[in-house]
C-alpha cells in the first residue's frame, strides 16, 4: 500500500531554503538532512515564493540613506538602499543609470521614507539629481570611493613628490577637519603649480592623471565633510555598509554555481530581504 507523502509545513521549506541561501549548505546536504531525492527539493525550491517585505513599512523619522550599485554578471546588477542597518529597497539594472536610481527614490518617498541625509558613492550626477530632488537634504560623498578614484590615479605606489604629497593627504582624509583638508590641498596646488602645468612636445599636459586627481577633490570637497558638518545626524562617511553586503552575496552566490537566472534573482532577493 503506498502512503500518501508527507505535508511539509511552509517552515520546512523556508528553514531548507535559509539553510541553502543564507547558510552555506548544498542541495546534495540539504536532500539527504531532510530524506529527499535532489530533484524534489529543487522543485520545493522553485515553487518557494519568499515573502519579500521590502520599503512596505516607512520609518516613523527621517533617515540617513546609504544607497550603491553592484553587478553580479555582465548586464546584471542591483542599485540597494540601505537604513536603519537593513535594506529597504533593491531593484533589478543593467547599468546604473542615474534614471533608475531617481526611479528608486521616488519609490521610497512614495511609500513614506523621508531622509535625513544620502550618502553616495560620487557617481556622476547623483548629487546634482539629489540637490534637486531633496534640496534641504545634505549629501556625503563616500570617502572610500573617494580614496579608490584617487589611488586609480595615482597607483599604489606614485614616484613624484606631488603624487606622494596627495597620497598622504588621502590617508589623513578621515581625521582632518574640512578647513585643515582644503588648506593642504590648496598648498599641494601651489607647491607644484608650474610642474603641473609642464607640457609635451604636443602640446599636452604631461601629468594628467595628477591633474585629474586633483580636479577629483576639488569638485568633491563639498561633499567629503558633510558628516562632521552635521555630528547630529549621524551621517554615514562611507557606504561600506552596502560594499559589504555586495561581497557577502556575491560569496553566497558563487558557493552555488550555475544557477539559473530565475533561481538566482530568488536567491539574491531572499538575501537581500535577510541582510
Amino acid at each position: 500500500m503506498w502512503l500518501q507523502p508527507k505535508q511539509e509545513e511552509p517552515s520546512w521549506i523556508e528553514e531548507a531554503y535559509g539553510a541553502y541561501t543564507i547558510g552555506k549548505q548544498t542541495i546534495i546536504e540539504l536532500s539527504r538532512k531532510y530524506n529527499c531525492s535532489e530533484r524534489t527539493l529543487r522543485n520545493k525550491f522553485d515553487d518557494y515564493s519568499p515573502e519579500i517585505s521590502y520599503g512596505k513599512e516607512a520609518a516613523l523619522l527621517p533617515v540617513s540613506l546609504v544607497f550603491d550599485g553592484t553587478f553580479f554578471g555582465r548586464g546584471y546588477g542591483l542599485l540597494v538602499y540601505r537604513a536603519v542597518g537593513k535594506n529597504i529597497y533593491w531593484r533589478e539594472i543593467d547599468s546604473e543609470k542615474i534614471a533608475y536610481i531617481e526611479q528608486g527614490l521616488l519609490h521610497l518617498k512614495t511609500q513614506g521614507w523621508q531622509f535625513s541625509s544620502f550618502t553616495i558613492d560620487g557617481r556622476r550626477g547623483v548629487a546634482q539629481l539629489l540637490e534637486r530632488m531633496f534640496p534641504s537634504v545634505p549629501i556625503q560623498m563616500c570617502q572610500f570611493h573617494q580614496k579608490k578614484t584617487i589611488q586609480r590615479y595615482l597607483t599604489l605606489n606614485p614616484k613624484t613628490d606631488c603624487g606622494k604629497a596627495i597620497k598622504r593627504l588621502m590617508e589623513n582624509l578621515k581625521q582632518l577637519t574640512e578647513n585643515e583638508f582644503l588648506n593642504c590641498l590648496q598648498k599641494i596646488k601651489e607647491d607644484y603649480k608650474d610642474f603641473l602645468k609642464e607640457r609635451n612636445e604636443n602640446k599636452q599636459f604631461m601629468h594628467r592623471n595628477l591633474r585629474a586627481a586633483l580636479r577629483s577633490l576639488t569638485t568633491n570637497l563639498s561633499y567629503l565633510f558633510t558628516w562632521k558638518r552635521h555630528p547630529n545626524l549621524n551621517i554615514p562617511n562611507t557606504t561600506n555598509s552596502c560594499d559589504g553586503s555586495f561581497a557577502h552575496w556575491k560569496a553566497k552566490t558563487k558557493l552555488h554555481r550555475g544557477l539559473r537566472k530565475n533561481r538566482r534573482t530568488k536567491m539574491i532577493n531572499f538575501l537581500l530581504a535577510h541582510s
